[in-house]
């Protein structure tokens, strides 16, 4: 995948190009919550992406819970130019043609960044995008489905192009 693709890049590194907010958050959660600025609004500044977390009584948990909402919005909404090959991230993470990750792993935002770059650079021909990353339709389906906002981006996307959903 291209380098500059922001879910590539270390958590560390994301962070120092984005600005946190404090706010206070509403609903359910006791006084502590709503006295508090508990909740966090994260903005990833070279791309105006944002993502929050306020379900926490903690600042330090929506810290972390909105940088990785932050990082799914991020592979979700920012397109990079794909490289040739798949990157070594998704060779270690695809073995005969089989995916191997989960939606809570750390690398999950680059691999789903990587796959709907191989997806768009294709023209939404999952089958030609699959091919290029190495492994089968229905594992490049699979990753997609564990997203529901990318599933639910991609099949507008589709919709808009004048082809056929994919199906839930």
């Amino acid at each position: 995948m291209n380098s500059s693709h922001p879910t590539s890049i270390p958590v560390e590194e994301l962070v120092k190009q984005c600005k946190f907010t404090r706010t206070r958050s509403g609903g359910p959660g006791g006084q502590h919550r709503n006295k508090v600025e508990t909740a966090i609004v994260v903005e990833h500044i070279p791309t105006g992406t944002t993502a929050g977390a306020s379900e926490r009584r903690s600042q330090h948990a929506n810290r972390t819970v909105a940088i990785e909402r932050l990082r799914i919005n991020l592979a979700i909404n920012i397109r990079t130019e794909p490289t040739e090959e798949p990157s070594e991230l998704w060779r270690s993470r695809c073995k005969s043609k089989k995916l191997s990750i989960s939606s809570s792993h750390e690398d999950f935002p680059a691999i789903l960044a990587e796959a709907l770059n191989h997806i768009f650079a294709s023209d939404l021909q999952l089958s030609k995008a699959a091919e290029n990353l190495g492994c089968s339709t229905s594992q490049l389906i699979k990753l997609i489905r564990m997203e529901d906002a990318a599933w639910t981006m991609l099949n507008q996307n589709r919709r808009d192009a004048g082809m056929s959903t994919l199906k839930s």
